[in-house]
């Protein structure tokens, strides 16, 4: 008998319903009923990672405390739960088929022929059980990524009906996240296409044990009525998941709905408390409810796609709350930013971010966006990427070093006041080289970050491969711009500041990583107040 139980989430119909989301948001309400929870995500894909994928391709590359670069869901998760993932909770089809391949290599199957069942199917089932058998959970909730029926999808789907046979009656659970068309012409909510995603799953041995409906208009009861006689579904285990203004109304809109319920009864689980969300709703009023508004630029190359920078813009909502202002997102595309058109570009907006990013392309426009903040006293915040070009602004405008830049973008720069890492002079392999999650960071007192964090030692994780150049240190220092977050071990600047500038900060670690709905992250706080007060001069 399995002590920890399994949900499994499928997707069906078309892609991007929101799976994470709805995993999330269950997770929550299973949370709040005091139960310890965590979600996983199972990626399709043949790529070991998302790290070397293009953020156009896949959206931003989430990194965790233990260094691993997962897909951007799991962003969502720790946001939701205010707990920490790990490498355990992101696997992908390149992993899976790595980890089999190299057991072959080295002879762990005594010589049999490798195939998909049981070898690639056990190799799942292993993972998702990792989480499962550590003991630090009641309920782990795996994410299937993909949609019912793609070819890609299938050794999961199977490892799912093995697993749900292995685990018995009321240890696992199937979820279907399904779409319910509306035809405008015909006016009316369309089920067919949900019958025929349930009628696909159960080709692959698998029965939907709830249904999650996205939906554009309510769901009648009729319809669900409908839904579940030929799902083969209770009424009750019929989600409607309604369009929402914001994805922090869905763990309350799921609750509604009964879904946390109709899950612990099928799960065989008490439903004894009510869940707690007060701290929850306390955030969703202060979101709703904001006394003004604030205008800030985000300045990056890959503006198009908002999944890009999905972090940045949820810590601005969380940050926003926390202030009780509403943040208003201006996305600017740096590659196009220059001299000439970056005072009318920047024109109304009351700070900027520099955003992450690699490669040169739009490096110049980041450039001047950091000379306008930084001679217009608008408020600043540049990270990983956005902090190095601050350096670079500062030591060729106020140095005078002429061609200053980083060895990132041009190899043979006079002055490297951004350089690469030692060690990784002589590596070619670009996955998983970088510094990588969580390190420590000693925080000058009297600097701008120290009234942020209260604190004298900080955590943060990191991306990058390139770093400050500390032979620049002393000059850039004695021209006012000052390292105020020194890692203790390896002695790397971490933070610089401007103090004459009202609000100038610029890091090497990606705060947005480690805000959540709950725990928003003390910069971004600190960022939008400072936004605010630009505001009302």
């Amino acid at each position: 008998m399995s002590t920890t139980k399994y949900i499994f989430v499928t997707g069906g119909v078309t892609s991007s319903l929101g799976k994470g989301i709805i995993a999330a948001s269950l997770a929550k309400l299973l949370q709040a009923r005091g139960y310890r929870v965590t979600i996983q995500k199972l990626d399709p894909y043949i790529n070991i990672d998302p790290g070397t994928l293009n953020p156009y391709e896949h959206g931003e590359c989430y990194v965790t405390n233990d260094g691993a670069e997962t897909d951007l869901d799991l962003g969502h998760y720790e946001r939701f739960l205010n707990v920490p993932t790990s490498q355990a909770n992101n696997v992908t089809t390149g992993r899976i088929y790595q980890s089999v391949i190299d057991k072959e290599r080295r002879g762990e199957f005594l010589g049999k022929t490798v195939q998909v069942i049981p070898h690639i199917t056990n190799e799942i089932k292993e993972r998702i059980q990792i989480l499962g058998k550590s003991g630090d959970y009641d309920i782990v909730i795996t994410e299937i990524g993909g949609t019912v029926g793609d070819i890609e999808s299938l050794p999961y789907i199977e490892s799912v009906r093995q697993m749900k046979w292995e685990l018995g009656e009321h240890n696992s659970l199937v979820i279907h996240l399904t779409l319910i068309p509306y035809l405008a012409a015909a006016k009316e909510l369309k089920t067919k296409p949900t019958q025929h995603s349930v009628k696909t799953l159960m080709e692959s041995g698998i029965q939907a044990d709830v249904l999650v409906c996205r939906t554009e208009h309510q769901l009648s009861d009729e319809l669900k009525l409908k839904l579940a006689l030929f799902c083969n579904v209770e009424k009750e285990a019929v989600i409607q998941s309604i369009d929402a203004s914001t994805i922090y109304d869905v763990p309350n809109m799921m609750l509604d709905e009964g879904l946390d319920v109709i899950t612990l009864k099928k799960l065989d689980l008490p439903i004894a408390e009510a869940p707690k969300l007060e701290s929850w709703n306390g955030f969703l009023k202060r979101l709703k409810n904001p006394k003004a508004t604030v205008h800030i630029g985000l300045i990056g190359k890959y503006v198009e796609l908002q999944d890009s920078y999905k972090s940045i813009l949820e810590s601005f909502i969380h940050g926003g709350a926390m202030n009780e202002v509403k943040v208003e997102v201006k996305p600017i595309q740096s590659e196009y930013l220059n001299n000439a058109n970056v005072a009318e570009e920047l024109k109304g907006l009351n700070g900027i971010i520099v955003a992450p990013g690699f490669g040169k392309r739009g490096v110049e426009g980041k450039i001047e966006a950091v000379r306008y903040a930084r001679e217009n006293g608008l408020p600043f915040l540049g990270i990983c990427l956005g902090m190095q070009m601050a350096v670079v602004e500062y030591a060729r405008n106020i140095l005078g070093l002429e061609g200053a830049n980083s060895t990132e973008m041009d190899e043979n720069t006079p002055h490297p006041v951004i350089s690469l890492m030692a060690e990784q002079k002589n590596i070619t392999n670009k996955g998983g080289t970088m510094r990588l999650g969580a390190w420590k960071c000693d925080i000058q007192e009297s600097s701008i970050v120290s009234g942020i964090y209260s604190e004298k030692t900080i955590e943060e994780r990191h991306r990058h491969r390139y770093e400050y150049n500390d032979h620049y240190r002393d000059a850039l220092e004695k021209a006012g711009m000052k390292a105020t977050g020194i890692n203790p071990d390896t002695g790397l600047v971490e933070i610089v500041e401007i103090p004459e500038h009202p609000w100038f900060v610029g890091v090497q670690y990606h705060p947005e990583y480690r805000s959540t709905v709950e725990s928003p992250h003390p910069l971004f706080v600190g960022f939008v107040k400072a936004a605010y007060e630009h505001s009302i001069k």
